[in-house]
């Protein structure tokens, strides 16, 4: 008897609430490395994740108006926001923080500090240290689904009440990916700044146990402006399209730079 293969929409449904966060838990810091181990090693990836165990969220009529279709852009935070643009919907619920959600400097450093709880004692402390230094003015972030159901993006924009600590920051951040040695990803057209890697095959566990590609892609670019911090985490079922994530970012990207043309 032959064992029928997964969809690979139904794998991205299983799977994708515990990539995606990994993909972007690296762009914060020191502890974004351990998280990124941690939770690869530790994840349950034999059991649907609650965050993909609901029906994927579709498009709908709301008295906000085009907050339910495009996004919300009552604040400045969420201003910086990529609307969805044509092609996409709002995405999933991402790591229990919702698809479209901001958080004060408040949570956003806490937030931060508890990326760093694989670490122990005084490198913990240092960690947590480190973080109160950067001065988080807050975070907002939004998922977006591509409307063939086999690409999840989501955006985090993030600033720091001091802009000299930003660029240390990325380089911090750069530091760690090198350090994993990841493949790099496309050049963004007129974003210099901007830098893309690509994640290895995502390994998941048969039904005995036994390893196995996940059949999962993962992209993540990282950028800084002002005082804004950005990053952009995809997972796509195999093969990922570099160049259609390389053009969501550049429209990210050119949104922060020129919001009104985007509205």
């Amino acid at each position: 008897m032959t064992t029928r293969e997964p969809e690979p929409r139904s794998r991205a449904r299983r799977l994708v609430g515990v990539v995606l966060p990994v993909v972007l838990a690296l762009g914060t810091a020191g502890g974004g490395l351990v998280y990124v181990q941690r939770t690869a090693d530790e994840a349950d990836r034999t059991v649907p994740t609650s965050l993909w165990s609901r029906n994927l969220p579709k498009p709908g009529k709301d008295p906000a108006g085009d907050a339910a279709v495009r996004g919300r852009s009552s604040t400045p935070m969420s201003r910086l926001l990529l609307p969805v643009p044509e092609g996409y919907r709002l995405g999933p619920d991402i790591d229990g923080h919702g698809n479209d959600s901001e958080v004060g400097a408040k949570e956003a450093t806490q937030r931060m500090k508890d990326l760093g709880r694989g670490l122990a004692g005084k490198d913990r402390r240092d960690f947590e240290k480190r973080v109160e230094k950067l001065g988080l003015g807050g975070l907002a972030h939004r998922s977006y689904l591509a409307d063939s159901d086999e690409l999840v993006l989501e955006v985090q924009v993030m600033r720091l009440k001091d802009r000299k600590y930003l660029r240390g920051f990325h380089e911090l951040d750069r530091g760690l990916v090198e350090w994993m040695d990841l493949k790099k990803g496309p050049k963004i057209k007129g974003h210099p700044e901007a830098v893309c890697h690509m994640f290895p095959p995502y390994i998941d566990l048969d039904a005995d146990g036994a390893e196995e590609e996940s059949g999962l892609d993962g992209m993540r670019c990282t950028a800084y402006t002002g005082d804004t911090s950005v990053v952009i985490g995809a997972v796509a079922t195999d093969p990922l399209d570099t160049s259609e994530v390389a053009d969501f970012v550049k429209q990210q990207l050119d949104h922060i730079a020129s919001p009104g043309e985007y509205v």
